[in-house]
């Protein structure tokens, strides 16, 4: 009987121990990830409409920020973009015309039109996503696609304001709150999985 209750108690203990390493294996929260302290700055990859107006041709430019942060404007070349607002776009753009004496007058307006969030690594198709207000991580890899056979989908590594933080899909799949709004500029990368 002893016997009996040593094996008993020897099965309950190694039961108890394999239902916590379980639970230890799926976490029920992601990390926090802060707001962007830099979400309403351009960045590169932005797209811009740029107005023109006050003058004797008025205009408008559709442009992109480069890498480099830079955007190409007709008379006044290359100017810096990036890590601006709209409005210190446009006035940055305003004085440079009336600098080089191009204008006397102008009124500038800069509208940013489309940005981007980047997806990459075990995901259908790997590339830059529109970003919308309403755009979260999982909306982001249902977008590209969603995960490959291979996708790691417990390890995801999204990248903000160079700070990378490790997020679970499942988590955030099966719990919304734990699935994290997307700011402009951010970085998804889906590892691959090593089985």
């Amino acid at each position: 009987m002893s016997r009996r209750f040593a094996w008993f108690c020897l099965m309950t203990a190694f039961g108890a121990g394999l239902l916590a390493g379980c639970a230890s294996m799926h976490p029920t929260a992601n990390p926090r990830v802060p707001g962007s302290t830099s979400s309403a700055l351009l960045r590169p990859g932005d797209s811009l409409t740029i107005a023109l107006q006050g003058i004797p041709d008025p205009s408008l430019h559709s442009v992109q920020i480069d890498e480099q942060g830079l955007i190409s404007l007709p008379y006044i070349g290359n100017i810096t973009a990036s890590d601006l607002t709209s409005a210190e776009l446009s006035q940055r753009i305003r004085q440079t015309y009336l600098a080089r004496n191009y204008y006397t007058a102008v009124d500038v307006s800069v509208t940013v039109t489309e940005r981007y969030v980047y997806v990459g690594g075990e995901v259908a198709h790997p590339g830059r996503i529109v970003w919308t207000p309403d755009l979260t991580l999982t909306k982001a890899i249902q977008a590209a696609g969603g995960f490959t056979l291979y996708a790691r989908v417990a390890r995801i590594a999204l990248v903000r304001d160079r700070t990378a933080y490790e997020l679970n899909a499942g988590v955030a799949q099966r719990q919304p709150e734990e699935d994290p709004r997307l700011v402009p500029g951010d970085s998804i990368q889906v590892p691959r999985s090593p089985f």
